[in-house]
């Protein structure tokens, strides 16, 4: 079985404002990729917003279902956080889906829940099995062995500064999401001072889809964002910073070359 990751850098996904309006949604090419991952024309989706407090994951499956069920056909359940001790419902849930998906929040406080529950592990099987396992922002840093976060920002709010979080390991790099926002390639920049990863920049409105040993990149309009989608990678060698766009081509590269340090 082929190992799936799709690994979005940010976007808005069409989800309510307090005035009643919606947020454009952006990740249509996104989100077909991820179906048409599976091989199926109306595949299981299961969302697990881990990194979202457990009293706002039942409306960011609302929005999830407004777009997977809705739009595309999907048959679509959640795994809520406080359900993760339920090894059988957890069990049976990861088997019946095609798709899991794990949305935008709070790296640090999911992957230690994740861990402290040995929900990883049942990730970790799930990818070896062929499920294709997505998300966006922590749900795209999830999948690396390091990510950039402003966990503490969202979680004690005012000026906290971005963090390095290790990660599941799935695949390596130091993944950075929203890299076109204030502060993020500056805090990679340092991150890379002591960690022996390449860093993968991501901005809103592109993925980074990994299959087996090869990648791509996925993008869609991020006008609303005021760019044109990208990626990057970065590294330090001989005391020089180095970054280098990502080619943006529908053609799948060697995995290799992307964390190889030139």
């Amino acid at each position: 079985m082929s190992r799936k990751i799709v690994a979005i850098g940010g976007g808005e996904n069409g989800r309510k404002r307090s005035n009643g309006t919606r947020h454009p949604y952006e990740l249509a090419n996104q989100d077909k990729e991820i179906i048409r991952l599976t091989g199926k024309e109306h595949p299981n989706f299961l969302l697990i917003a881990h990194a979202q407090p457990l009293e706002r994951q039942e409306s960011y499956f609302q929005v999830m279902v407004d777009i997977y069920s809705e739009m595309y056909g999907c048959s679509c359940k959640d795994l809520k956080s406080n359900q993760l001790t339920d090894t059988e419902l957890v069990k049976s849930l990861v088997d019946w889906a095609d798709i899991i998906f794990e949305g935008g929040g709070n790296t640090l406080d999911m992957i230690k829940l994740w861990k402290e529950t040995e929900f990883d592990k049942i990730l970790k099987q799930a990818w070896i099995d062929g499920k294709v396992l997505c998300g966006v922002s922590a749900g795209a840093n999830c999948w690396f062995k390091e990510c950039s976060s402003d966990s503490l920002k969202i979680k004690f709010g005012g000026d906290q500064p971005l963090i390095g979080v290790d990660c599941l390991g799935f695949v390596d790099g130091l993944f950075v999401p929203h890299c076109d926002e204030k502060g993020r390639r500056d805090n990679l920049k340092d991150l890379l001072k002591t960690s022996e990863q390449v860093g993968l920049s991501i901005s809103n409105c592109t993925a980074l889809e990994i299959i087996d040993d090869e990648y791509r990149l996925i993008t869609s309009d991020a006008s609303y964002h005021g760019i044109e989608a990208y990626g990057l990678k970065s590294y330090w060698k001989d005391n020089e910073y180095i970054e280098e766009y990502i080619d943006i081509s529908l053609e799948f590269k060697p995995l290799s070359e992307l964390l190889k340090k030139r």
